[in-house]
């Protein structure tokens, strides 16, 4: 039976920069690596809310994407 081990974790903030000329958002993203495996979605959330606290755009998007290793 195969296994899945979770070998790393990366938030990825996206911030709302501008909007184009079709009135879409123009979005600039930034990823934080080296995320604590045990951290759980409210404790990303509030990471993410804190810091787009400090930025000068406002947040659209806030994402988790782990990485896996898949095993026999």
């Amino acid at each position: 039976m195969a296994q899945a081990l979770l070998e790393g974790s990366k938030l990825r903030l996206a911030f709302q920069v501008d909007l184009d000329e079709q009135g879409n958002p123009v979005v600039k993203t930034k990823t934080f690596s080296n995320i604590k495996k045990e951290s759980t979605a409210d404790q990303l959330f509030q990471v993410a809310q804190a810091i787009s606290a400090l930025c000068n755009y406002p947040l659209n998007k806030t994402e988790r994407s782990d990485s896996t290793e898949l095993t026999a």
